[in-house]
């Protein structure tokens, strides 16, 4: 057993407060002159350098990180990262005025069905290399890009090799040979499709939306998913106010994603139930949309987490730190805020506690940063401040 000791951390971000209930900074669980020791790919003891223990001080590699920032590994909670096809051209046309629609999906559907497993797995290995060198530890990976049982299945597949947090998402939108016959889709999703793609996947999720699938279809499509296992996930108003938060909230969905048009209805129900709500700053910065108001969620007590939503169409960075600085100056959140959303935010949304924090016991994810505080997420945007990342106590960046 190799014990690994991070010394030299001028600020570490736990996520592990004295008091469970702290808000603010103080939800952080910042510590001043910090070490932490790894072993096994586990956090074996963490705290101010001076108090280290005899097994820290006896660890086989010390590494002095010469006072980085250290913070939890990123978990991004949604991201759609198997596709072949680019889009730049529709990007193109919506900074010149095009509104946005989610009718785009479709060309990306016709590129990826052409794509052969080895390229799309070449791309989709890129996309964890690009993850990890910008401190992301943990992704969830969704489907929805097949459409069609063999290709679902394969997408899946691929997602797995990657990741354990894959979603079977056939419900993105319905297929154009579909299109005169949408329930006889969902049938196809809810049998064929579904015994297919579960034996990979974690979780079924459904986009709800006018122009997608109707809130009876989407019970529909959940239902069946959560009687074969899966955790229930939502995308819902993104394109206007609807009844998935509500459907997220009464089958007690993991998460509602989106969330750029809710109701006041909509955040009482979320703040008096366990979904988290999951918001996607990436997707607003890229369809010019209006951009979620995470201020009102969280002074509502609605738990919030942050992620890229990385895909061809609407939001195409995987750039964490880049979400967290659009959530700071647009979305209402603090520096404080926006980080524990982007880390603790999405462990809760995947009902995950072993990531997200810094803690005995939990996995040793995690990014240093070349800046005196996490503030520098935000204060320096676009900047390249990470600087190394660990994943199960491995150095991947």
């Amino acid at each position: 057993m190799t014990r690994e000791l991070l010394t030299g951390i001028g600020q570490l971000v736990t996520n592990d407060p004295a008091d469970p209930a702290a808000t603010g900074v103080d939800r952080l669980g910042l510590v001043a002159d910090a070490a932490v020791l790894i072993e096994e790919g586990r956090v074996a003891w963490v705290g101010n350098a001076s108090a280290a223990p005899a097994a820290a001080r006896a660890a086989e590699v010390v590494t002095d990180l010469g006072g980085a920032t250290v913070i939890p590994g990123f978990v991004d909670s949604h991201s759609h990262l198997v596709f072949a096809g680019d889009r730049s051209a529709e990007f193109e046309a919506r900074m010149s005025g095009t509104p946005y629609t989610a009718g785009g999906i479709r060309s990306t559907v016709a590129a990826t069905r052409a794509a052969s497993d080895s390229e799309l797995l070449a791309r989709l290995r890129g996309f964890i290399r690009e993850l990890h060198r910008q401190g992301t530890t943990t992704v969830e990976i969704k489907s929805g890009y097949g459409l069609s049982v063999h290709d679902e299945e394969r997408l899946v597949a691929l997602a797995a090799s990657v990741t354990d947090e894959v979603t079977f998402l056939g419900a993105h939108v319905v297929p154009t040979d579909y299109a005169a016959d949408p329930d006889a889709y969902v049938d196809l999703v809810t049998g064929p499709m579904l015994d297919a793609c579960a034996p990979h996947a974690r979780w079924i999720d459904v986009f709800c939306e006018t122009g997608a699938f109707t809130v009876e279809q989407s019970r529909r499509i959940l239902e069946a998913g959560a009687v074969r296992g899966l955790g229930l996930r939502v995308h819902a108003s993104q394109l206007g106010p609807g009844e998935g938060v509500q459907l997220a909230v009464s089958l007690g969905a993991a998460s509602v994603d989106h969330c750029t048009y809710l109701t006041d209805a909509d955040i009482a129900a979320l703040a008096g139930s366990s979904t988290v709500t999951t918001l996607l700053p990436g997707v607003e910065f890229s369809t010019r949309q209006p951009y979620p108001d995470a201020r009102r969620l969280i002074d509502a007590g609605v738990t919030v987490a942050i992620a890229c939503d990385c895909n061809p169409g609407s939001s195409f960075t995987s750039s964490m730190p880049f979400c967290i600085a659009v959530a700071v100056r647009d979305m209402g959140m603090t520096p404080a805020e926006a980080l524990w959303s982007a880390t603790a935010g999405g462990a809760a949304a995947l009902r995950r506690s072993d990531i997200g924090r810094v803690a005995v016991g939990a996995r040793a994810d995690l990014a240093a940063l070349a800046a005196p505080s996490y503030v520098h997420l935000a204060y320096r945007p676009g900047v390249p401040l990470v600087s190394a990342t660990w994943k199960d106590g491995v150095r991947v960046a």
